[in-house]
């Protein structure tokens, strides 16, 4: 059995770097939509989703907390954490298993160090990614339209300083009271 997990390192540690150079090199370069990539990085979001499932347990422990308090954020966060823990694991493996049909991904945001503040959701599942590459579409062109020059008078300013600071004050002052009284 020590083989066998022994092996199985080494065959994640291979897929990772094979996979991790392929991806820096894909942003330097402009996107292409053919079938290969849609296909190639629907497999890479999969095995990313089931791979770095684990981080959405502190990441929601830390949106929770900040969203409402301490006790809140570690008991609501780490149940909800669990939650989407489980839920990107599904979509990673209905990923892996559908590779070969191009869809859009199911979990927002696909990855999950995209967007670590905003929480995950989930939209409707096997979307097909009708994308189509940049060479293949039709250039889209704007018909021009003269518009004449007209100069407006200028307006004299009006100076509303002191209602604005007195109020800007007013309001800022009752939102910092209820905000501490909670």
């Amino acid at each position: 059995m020590h083989k066998f997990s022994r092996f199985f390192v080494s065959l994640l540690f291979v897929g990772l770097f094979t996979t991790y150079t392929p991806v820096t090199m894909a942003d330097d370069q402009p996107e292409s939509s053919n079938y290969g990539s849609k296909v190639g990085n629907k497999a890479l979001n999969g095995f990313a989703n089931i791979t770095t499932s684990t981080l959405e347990i502190p990441k929601n422990i830390i949106n929770t907390t900040n969203d409402s308090n301490i006790i809140y954020g570690i008991t609501g966060g780490l149940l909800k954490g669990v939650i989407n823990t489980i839920g990107r694991v599904a979509v990673g493996v209905t990923d892996i298993i559908t590779f070969p049909i191009p869809t859009k991904p199911i979990a927002q945001s696909a990855y999950i160090w995209d967007g670590f503040d905003d929480d995950t959701t989930y939209g409707p599942v096997f979307r097909l990614d009708q994308s189509k590459s940049p060479a293949v579409q039709a250039p889209v062109v704007e018909p021009v339209v003269a518009v004449p020059a007209v100069a407006a008078p200028r307006p004299e300013p009006i100076d509303n300083s002191k209602q604005y600071n007195q109020e800007t004050s007013h309001s800022l002052d009752t939102m910092f009271k209820k905000e501490m009284m909670k």
